[in-house]
């Protein structure tokens, strides 16, 4: 695995050997920046939800990226994060919160303007995690949520002001995309 795009391309990223923790591809990842390229407008601040070894993060740092919060509660995979920022130079755009999601949107603070959501298939958290996050001082209506989940799990086309615009399946991963839209 490594950094597909912009000033750390091709900087290899470590990743646990716990086969529990799912890297997004390479594949996938290039699918979510390319989408991310044509419809988000801030790519100043990025939190990384369930960020696993920060790849969706680093990505985005790479890609241009003022700065980006990882938040993942295992202490192994925060260490991972830690040691992947230093290994592409990115470390000192970026902030490592070991912390579980749903904790980390109660002392998170301040807009972003890409959010990057990737729990474990099996973690049923995410739609309550939408909810919560699409009525938090987090978002703003230049806030582009990317959510990426199993196929089998169904999103709802609307969390709170946020409207799915875009809907991408590549086998058994679904990237749906989410934009500020009233009404």
């Amino acid at each position: 695995m490594r950094v597909i795009a912009g000033a750390a391309k091709g900087h290899p990223l470590k990743r646990p050997k716990n086969p529990r923790t799912r890297a997004t591809s390479n594949i996938v990842r290039e699918a979510i920046f390319s989408m991310l390229e044509s419809v988000a407008p801030d790519w100043s601040r990025v939190l990384d939800l369930y960020a696993g070894t920060g790849a969706l993060g680093i990505e985005a740092l790479s890609r241009g990226a003022q700065w980006a919060d990882f938040v993942e509660q295992s202490p192994k995979c925060c260490a991972i994060i830690k040691e992947n920022l230093e290994h592409t130079g990115l470390a000192e755009r970026a902030k490592v919160y070991c912390s579980d999601a749903k904790k980390a949107l109660s002392f998170l603070s301040g807009g972003y303007g890409i959010i990057l959501l990737d729990p474990p298939y099996s973690d049923s958290s995410l739609a309550p995690i939408l909810h919560k996050l699409t009525s938090s001082t987090l978002v703003t209506e230049e806030t582009s949520i990317v959510a990426e989940h199993s196929r089998r799990l169904a999103l709802q086309d609307r969390y709170g002001d946020f409207q799915m615009m875009r809907n991408l399946r590549h086998g058994d991963t679904c990237i749906s995309v989410y934009q500020f839209s009233r009404g």
